[in-house]
């Protein structure tokens, strides 16, 4: 939209036709707003800067302003609302990985790399590179990069921080991975299983609860420095784990990653160190209690 608009758009909303988002509404429930946060503007590093664009997301609203059902940002601050009533703080950070491809018609691959590799072996250390500065220009904290196992497979890891604006980060980096790697010539896919034989992306997460300042995972007490509250959090995924993967997984693509011998997590189960596992519980530093988490992957 045009900036002269900003004050409607933040007082009433924009208008959009739902249905014609795929799986969004049904036809005779088309008519649908997004009202914009404010909070999460930021220019778009990749336009001119003379004729500036800048991004926001925005809150989706039935036509009588109430939250809409289905809007997957209302339905993330709706259980951060109930986590907050019951005193806890969530924050999040996903590792994420991705593949870069000659085009996005087929799987030829930039570079033989493995994990860690550089100079000639990581052809895209400079896509990388470039990304994270856009991030940064963004606002976006990054905790760091590398080349991954498959050839031409890599991650950008995300500084982690509360929930709903580590999902504003994990979308932005979406795109910004993807324009980056096209003013480059080439193409980015965050597809689960592009290239048979190879491992595949997952986007790991990292997760922990707060009480204030006090991580709520942390137990000095126990052998494992975790929590009743840390293992009941454990508990509750392997029990909803089947429910879970029809978000994480929704695509016929994701299965195809799901297979042995590529450290994803094929069981329901849980462990320390393990990178198989569908959990993995950190270890504990010391002087770093507050980096106490879990990953579910």
């Amino acid at each position: 939209m045009p900036k002269e608009e900003r004050k409607m758009a933040f007082s009433e909303g924009m208008g959009f036709d739902g249905s014609s988002i795929k799986g969004f509404a049904r036809i005779d429930e088309s008519d649908m707003i997004a009202r914009p946060d404010p909070s999460t503007f930021a220019i778009l590093p990749w336009r001119p800067r003379e004729k500036a664009v800048a991004r926001m997301f925005c809150d989706i609203l039935q036509p009588d302003g109430s939250p809409y059902e289905g809007d997957p940002r209302y339905i993330l601050k709706r259980n951060l609302e109930r986590l907050a009533e019951k005193g806890y703080t969530f924050y999040v950070g996903p590792e994420l990985e991705y593949f870069y491809f000659r085009d996005e018609k087929h799987t030829e691959i930039l570079d033989e790399g493995e994990y860690f590799d550089l100079t000639t072996l990581d052809a895209a250390s400079d896509f990388r590179r470039d990304t994270i500065l856009a991030l940064e220009s963004m606002g976006i904290k990054v905790e760091y990069s590398h080349h991954e196992v498959a050839p031409s497979q890599h991650e950008i890891d995300l500084r982690y921080t509360y929930a709903l604006t580590m999902a504003v980060n994990v979308m932005t980096h979406r795109i910004v991975v993807k324009e980056v790697a096209q003013r480059y010539g080439y193409y980015a896919t965050f597809m689960p299983k592009p290239i048979f034989g190879v491992n595949g992306s997952g986007m790991h997460t990292h997760q922990s609860l707060f009480r204030g300042s006090r991580n709520a995972f942390f137990d000095p007490n126990d052998l494992y420095h975790l929590s009743a509250v840390g293992k009941s959090y454990i508990a509750g995924i392997l029990k909803h784990a089947r429910e879970i993967t029809l978000v994480t997984n929704q695509w016929v693509n994701s299965y195809k990653r799901l297979v042995p011998g590529y450290e994803a997590a094929l069981y329901i189960c849980w462990a320390r160190r393990n990178r198989s596992t569908l959990v993995r519980v950190t270890m504990y530093k010391p002087g770093k209690e507050k980096a106490t988490r879990i990953e579910f992957r």
